[in-house]
């Protein structure tokens, strides 16, 4: 699917058409002026994101109820000529009990319901990866073409991936690949709502938003290409390693502003998540996959407010499990067969690894010798029954341009430099005398 066939969400025109209730965003836009101390409709409709009617009807409905004052036209050569509001006293009040509540100002959240339907006009699932777009995506790396014949309908499927083999053979370089194949993008809310509670969404270290034309901050007739409550963002990513925890995919309560923070996978919703080096972290691996079950089978998830009323919200996300364990060891079949895709990546065969040697060379600039590359296949890798990583070329190269660089050596691949670089790629069984 192509960026532009991704549907827009659509601007709302009118404050009925909101879904929210109407206090509700009275008091964010009370909230927002306090704070903010914007004082024209121009600069409150840019901080709660909304169109410059549905701004205007909030500020009517404000002094409807004697919260916001008219101040008169301001200087035109600061405002546009525009008219200025201010909080009255009783607006201020209101403010602050509003801001008691809740310290979330701003951007008008989206409701769960509407946020619900765009989910489903950029599902991760309409993507269809060509296998160009593939291989596009991972030119840089030296794969088994079978790999790609497999990979392929595992991400367009967007279901559940499992990655599994011997360390150091690009797990994590592959599953950043399928990242870029993606290659359009979604719209991601700044924020959702839920009975009355503000969870925020958007997070700038997960989502990497897109340039989009602005409007003059003082143009009445503002061209809405879409609702900008939500931000035009690369499909996201999210990587998680050793450090992920179950509550790690719970809501994040704040209890100072009294406002949540999304959990990761719904911050990936239409993108990825990645479980790296499964098995590394404390909860065991069982425990990490049978939190996913009804997410991945449904497509929904269940999370849970500090009240403790439950809810659920759209599970849209390609999860990638990599793991250096055999499935065997860290799953029961009832949790493999949730695994929609299972596949082994194993390390390159000696033309591969010469190939990617290679390559590593040229890029750092390591001029090769026939006789060390001979030394280095028929004498140092027999001694690991020639077993090869991915990882390895690079270790053993950097290990070189090192000892070049310390010794003022040229940078020529030799056996002195292979025997150096080889006594640090691996350590030696042999007990200490403590």
């Amino acid at each position: 699917m192509e960026s532009s066939a991704v549907l827009a969400p659509p601007a709302p025109k009118r404050l009925d058409e909101m879904s929210l209730s109407q206090i509700f965003m009275r008091d964010i836009a009370l909230k927002t002026l306090f704070r903010k101390n914007t004082n024209t409709v121009s600069a409150l409709a840019k901080a709660l994101c909304l169109p410059i009617g549905i701004t205007q009807e909030l500020i009517d409905l404000g002094r409807s109820q004697s919260l916001i004052e008219a101040m008169g036209t301001l200087s035109a050569s600061t405002t546009g000529n525009e008219m200025g509001y201010q909080l009255t006293d009783s607006g201020k009040a209101r403010a602050l009990d509003a801001l008691s509540q809740s310290e979330y100002f701003g951007a008008m959240p989206v409701p769960l319901e509407i946020y619900r339907e765009q989910v489903k006009r950029q599902s991760i699932r309409n993507v269809q990866i060509t296998r160009d777009q593939l291989l596009g995506a991972m030119g840089h790396l030296v794969l088994p073409e079978q790999l790609i014949s497999h990979l392929g309908p595992a991400v367009s499927s967007g279901r559940s991936i499992l990655m599994y083999g011997p360390p150091g053979n690009g797990k994590s370089s592959i599953s950043n690949g399928i990242r870029d194949a993606m290659g359009d993008k979604i719209y991601v809310p700044r924020a959702i709502e839920y009975s009355g509670q503000v969870i925020s969404v958007y997070d700038p270290i997960v989502h990497s938003a897109a340039e989009t034309a602005e409007d003059a901050p003082t143009q009445l007739r503002r061209t809405n290409r879409f609702d900008s409550r939500y931000v035009l963002c690369e499909r996201p990513t999210v990587i998680t390693g050793g450090e992920l925890s179950l509550n790690m995919l719970d809501l994040v309560y704040n209890p100072t502003a009294r406002t949540y923070q999304a959990p990761l996978q719904l911050k990936s919703t239409g993108g990825i998540f990645i479980v790296d080096d499964l098995g590394r972290q404390a909860e065991p691996p069982q425990a990490l996959v049978n939190r996913w079950i009804v997410p991945l089978e449904e497509s929904k998830d269940i999370l849970a407010l500090q009240s403790g009323e439950k809810f659920e919200v759209p599970f849209d996300t390609l999860v990638i499990f990599s793991t250096n364990f055999h499935p065997n060891e860290i799953f029961d079949q009832a949790a493999l067969r949730r695994i929609f895709f299972k596949i082994k990546i194993d390390g390159p065969n000696q033309q591969d690894f010469l190939k990617i040697f290679a390559l590593v060379a040229r890029k750092k600039k390591l001029e090769l010798d026939e006789a060390a590359l001979v030394y280095l296949l028929k004498t140092k890798y027999p001694t690991i029954d020639n077993v090869y990583a991915n990882y390895q070329p690079v270790f053993l190269i950097d290990q070189m341009l090192a000892v070049c660089d310390f010794e003022g050596w040229p940078y020529r691949m030799t056996k002195e430099l292979v025997d150096r670089a080889w006594s640090n790629m691996f350590v030696r069984d042999e007990t200490i005398v403590k």
